[in-house]
């Protein structure tokens, strides 16, 4: 919709650079380091604890936090001006881009307040093993983002700042939408302040080193999107919407993952059960590979043909798909990464152990800024892609072997015979792919032949996945036991 109603140009450039800088916090603090401390300490208190002590530690986080957000909200309102400046500083040169990412950055950012108040309540629910809510919650962000771009932005002089009060408005829908699920349980916080709360100050000294260990992925696309500032106009936006497309099965699979497995990782830790806690990592990791290895081949053979039929309209050229085409095959080379990064860090965190993680991703950090000058100039934006993908699995790869060495994770049996056979289905199911699909022809087609043209080659795609799995050994009930 986005795609199709403002087109890529500098005033989308400003919009997805506005809303990724709360978002990226929110990611940062909310979703990654908070939830990442938060959850561990919680279960401490449903695991041992009475229940009035549960009440009182979630009414004493929800007080200290919402006080936090609220005073670092107001900072960043204050401050736009000068975040768009160290975020995007390639728009500097442009006035008008300058001011247009400044305005919408100040109506996006208290995003930032109700969204990470929304990640606080769905770590009580997801801990009470209720996923349905939080899961379904990110739905009302597109419901208020595509009702603005429709209803909203014809009435606007600037229509693309009805996208920033979407933004805005989606968060306070979120969070209210928490609420009944909460009271249901009997845990709608009461907020209090509880800095000398020994739980909420366990939380605060976990997020310190936390921030970076589990979203050292999101601070890479952050740099992407800093430099890519300097780049052709429209660099941002064809980051952006190659990046959406690799957060589908991101975020419908990999985040879904690691938000079931933390509850579970942190439950056996505070049992004792290291053998319950090596096998919940090893069927997930089992999960990651039959899973994020066929949506990495699909993304990196059909991603052109994705981005045509769900973009390629009224304003968005064919030459957009072509460009944001390349950066999509280059996010898709690292999907894997990101979803093992995403499943590997509870692992550590679940320990409350957060130094490690923060070590790793600090040198992926520095491995990735040196791939991004080394790429950025043969490849322009794809390269900037390209090097956040081979930061995740240096990252990725990290974390697993660390797990490995101190025998916190001890694979289970059979896993060389898994992976060759979960390598031959996707081999099978790519030849075919690259062999029948002819993306040449995809512009010339309507929507509607592009659509269903799309979905009848992932269909049978992912059939022959399916089939070839099915005919080499491997059964869902392997991974339902």
């Amino acid at each position: 919709m986005f795609a199709r109603i403002f087109g890529v140009d500098s005033g989308t450039d400003a919009f997805f650079v506005a809303f990724k800088i709360p978002n990226f916090l929110r990611r940062l603090f909310a979703e990654g380091a908070f939830s990442q401390a938060f959850v561990p300490v919680l279960s401490d208190y449903k695991e041992q604890g009475s229940r009035q002590a549960l009440k009182l530690f979630i009414n004493r986080t929800a007080g200290t936090l919402a006080l936090i957000l609220f005073l670092v909200t107001i900072a960043g309102v204050i401050a736009a001006p000068i975040l768009i400046t160290i975020f995007a500083p390639g728009f500097s040169d442009e006035g008008k881009q300058h001011e247009l990412a400044v305005q919408m950055l100040r109506i996006t950012f208290p995003y930032l307040f109700f969204i990470s108040l929304v990640a606080f309540a769905g770590g009580i629910l997801n801990s009470h093993g209720k996923f349905a809510v939080p899961a379904f919650t990110p739905v009302f962000l597109n419901i208020c983002m595509i009702s603005a771009a429709i209803w909203l932005s014809p009435l606007m002089s600037d229509p693309i700042v009805a996208l920033a009060w979407g933004v805005f408005a989606a968060g306070i829908v979120q969070l209210l939408f928490q609420f009944p699920a909460l009271y249901r349980l009997g845990l709608l916080p009461k907020p209090k302040l509880g800095f000398k709360d020994p739980g909420v100050t366990r939380i605060l000294k976990l997020m310190m080193p936390a921030i970076f260990g589990v979203s050292i992925t999101q601070i890479n696309l952050l740099l992407d999107t800093l430099i890519a500032s300097f780049l052709a106009a429209g660099s941002v936006s064809w980051l952006y919407y190659s990046d959406r497309l690799v957060e589908f099965p991101l975020g419908l699979f990999g985040i879904a993952l690691a938000t079931v497995i933390l509850p579970s990782l942190s439950k056996s830790h505070s049992a004792d059960n290291p053998a319950e806690f090596s096998r919940s990592l090893d069927w997930a990791l089992r999960l990651v590979l039959l899973i994020g290895i066929p949506s990495s081949a699909g993304l990196l053979i059909l991603a052109e043909p994705m981005l045509s039929t769900l973009f390629q309209y009224e304003e968005f050229s064919a030459d957009d798909v072509q460009l944001a085409g390349q950066s999509l095959m280059a996010y898709a080379v690292g999907l894997l990464g990101f979803i093992l990064i995403k499943v590997l860090v509870p692992g550590f965190t679940s320990r409350k152990d957060m130094k490690t993680p923060v070590r790793f991703g600090i040198y992926a950090m520095i491995a990735n800024m040196g791939l991004n000058i080394a790429l950025v100039f043969p490849f322009a934006h794809a390269g900037l892609a390209l090097a956040t993908s081979l930061g995740a699995f240096f990252n990725a790869s990290l974390l697993l072997t660390t797990l490995l060495r101190d025998k916190v994770y001890k694979p289970g049996k059979n896993w060389l015979n898994f992976m060759v056979k979960i390598i031959f289905a996707n081999e099978i199911m790519a030849i075919f792919l690259y062999v029948s699909v002819d993306t040449a022809q995809w512009s010339d087609w309507e929507a509607l032949e592009r659509s269903l043209n799309l979905l009848k080659w992932v269909a049978l795609g992912g059939g022959i996945y399916a089939l070839a799995l099915l005919l080499i050994g491997i059964r869902p009930r392997n991974f339902f036991k």
